[in-house]
């Protein structure tokens, strides 16, 4: 996580003193800002015109706030804060590099909100949601799950598409964590532990995700998503849940058929969700038995609340390492705050995450933040009547649901109907990452605007690298621990669910508010690189692993992470202009 976030920091730096530079040079040649400044202050700054919003920074600092607080393509539509109105009317023009530093810190922050809130509260709720439906570890794996796991991609590409401004975002990012998880992720597990893949999971996977990118493809070649396709994306995608339980049943069926022949069980043939049951099982010693008082006294509701809003595990603290600290610091407001408005239920514990006070108190907070929050707070504002505010009436009734669940209920065990806090939970956590997906969306495209690049180069570095770098961590410590097939299996079932499920629910729902289809405006010949790489690298895997026997080395590793540094000096060759297409 530290050295992620530090390459991002690096590249906004590095933009940073290119914007600078450019001042400088621009201060010297006065003739393009003046040109522009003449055009912009001889239309007396319409709000009928719209220019194209990177056009600011080529004006004289005295018009760019009138610029951008007039100008209709430098609003956002969804959000909490205005990126672009700070930047360039409350932040001097020299004062441009500071206020530049404190948009990457905050844009860090909310890629950490993102991981705390998926990994601790949506992907646990949903993982309660599969139990309680009592669905098989197949489609729980490739559908709740999948979508817990993506939640920061999906989320992202739904914010991305609901405006065609930032489109762009989407598609940079679905490729670039495409291209990134199949060469990066891919080639760090072979470099870290060399082994041989899954033949028929991995020819599976790969071939339908071939046949995904092929998909977009045609959108991008054909400038648009009707709704037909929107819904062949997401037909396509249960298509694939399909195969993967009907595959999983022949193997099981085919593994008993062989268990009659008196065939033992080796390691080698066991299937992917054995080996997790396994590892499941070796590694899931209950060390808090140890700490258990030897005398057990029932807890006050005031410790029990205390306790339950208490995100720091003082035992964990002191045996961690310092950098391990230092992030704990940062996560600590998050995680306070998510636990004070986002209930998580936990089938596998005794009493299954049943805290009285702390559930009763989420009756409340919870449908007041999900108010709060839907469409950046415009329905918790509307009057009833003109009289009675929507969140008041919200605030009531939650406060009379939870003193009946109070008086009702006990500290000890958990209601019957406690299963469905994992459902409140989900939609609580689904929202925090919606809001904070929104605010990575319009930070990035504000970004975009100061640094004159385009949304598909942010998508495929920043956004991409954001969201997949709790992905990489955690398929790369699958792999030391000795399970990289397990880890190489996540690397391509995650990214079929991000890219079919982002690209057909985020066109969907633009098509159901605008009733219109989908137009896609891809920038330039970067877009169609980015394709081409993820096919090439697709391709690649699927000639080489088989030549070599499904065998991953060393050497095959390195020559991806290679393939994805020529990617990525290509693709920022070709937005600086140094690489493009001849006009004829």
């Amino acid at each position: 996580m530290a050295g992620g976030l530090l390459n991002v920091s690096w590249v906004l730096s590095l933009l940073c003193v290119l914007q600078m530079v450019e001042t400088v040079s621009g201060a010297r040649a006065p003739s393009v800002g003046a040109h522009i400044s003449s055009q912009f202050l001889a239309a007396g700054v319409s709000q009928t015109s719209v220019v194209d919003c990177r056009e600011v920074c080529g004006l004289n600092a005295s018009d760019r706030c009138a610029f951008v607080r007039t100008n209709p393509d430098c609003r956002s539509d969804g959000g909490y804060l205005d990126y672009l109105e700070g930047i360039f009317c409350h932040f001097p023009a020299r004062l441009l590099p500071l206020a530049i530093t404190l948009y990457a810190f905050w844009l860090l922050y909310l890629f950490l909100i993102l991981g705390v809130t998926a990994a601790k509260f949506f992907c646990p709720n949903l993982s309660a949601i599969s139990t309680t439906l009592k669905l098989s570890h197949n489609v729980a794996g490739v559908t709740f799950l999948a979508f817990g796991n993506g939640a920061p991609d999906i989320f992202s590409a739904l914010v991305a598409f609901s405006d065609p401004r930032t489109a762009g975002l989407a598609f940079g990012a679905l490729f670039g964590a495409g291209v990134l998880v199949t060469t990066v992720v891919a080639g760090g597990i072979a470099i870290l532990r060399p082994f041989t893949a899954a033949s028929r999971p991995f020819l599976r996977d790969i071939i339908f995700y071939m046949a995904a990118v092929l998909l977009i493809f045609t959108a991008l070649y054909c400038g648009r998503v009707t709704l037909a396709w929107a819904l062949g994306y997401l037909g396509f995608y249960a298509f694939y849940v399909v195969t993967v339980v009907l595959c999983t049943w022949i193997y099981q069926r085919q593994r008993r058929r062989s268990l009659v022949c008196s065939m033992p069980a080796t390691p080698e043939i066991l299937s992917d969700s054995e080996e997790e049951r396994m590892s499941s099982n070796t590694n899931s010693y209950d060390y808090g038995e140890e700490y258990r008082p030897l005398l057990l006294y029932p807890e006050t509701t005031a410790q029990i609340l205390v306790q339950a809003l208490n995100p720091l595990d003082y035992r964990k603290w002191r045996t961690k390492p310092m950098y391990w600290r230092v992030l704990k610091v940062f996560k600590l407001p998050v995680e306070f705050l998510l636990l004070l408005t986002v209930p998580v239920m936990d089938p596998d514990k005794e009493d299954r995450n049943w805290k009285r006070p702390l559930n009763c108190l989420h009756l409340v907070i919870s449908p007041l933040f999900l108010t709060l929050t839907l469409q950046s707070g415009a329905y918790g504002v509307y009057e009833i009547g003109g009289l009675f505010p929507v969140w008041a009436v919200v605030v009531i009734a939650g406060t009379a649901l939870a003193a009946v669940t109070f008086f009702a209920t006990s500290n000890s065990e958990p209601p019957r109907f406690h299963w469905l806090f994992a459902f409140l939970g989900f939609l609580t956590s689904a929202l925090w990452i919606n809001a904070a997906a929104t605010e990575v969306v319009n930070i990035l495209r504000s970004l975009g605007v100061v640094f004159r690049l385009s949304n598909t180069v942010l998508g495929l570095t920043l956004l991409a690298w954001g969201n997949s770098i709790g992905d990489v961590f955690s398929d790369f410590t699958l792999a030391r621990q000795g399970y990289p097939r397990m880890a190489f299996s996540a690397c391509f079932g995650g990214i079929i669910f991000n890219m079919l499920v982002g690209v057909g629910l985020g066109c969907l729902l633009q098509i159901s508010r605008s009733h219109m289809e989908v137009k896609l405006e891809p920038d330039g010949l970067l877009v169609w690189i980015l394709a081409g790489t993820l096919g090439l690298s697709l391709v690649c895997s699927l000639v080489l692993v088989p030549l070599q026997c499904f065998q991953l080395s060393r050497v095959y590793g390195c020559c991806l992470l290679l393939l994805y540094l020529t990617f990525l000096v290509v693709a920022l060759l070709t937005e600086f202009g140094v690489i493009h297409l001849k006009t004829v």
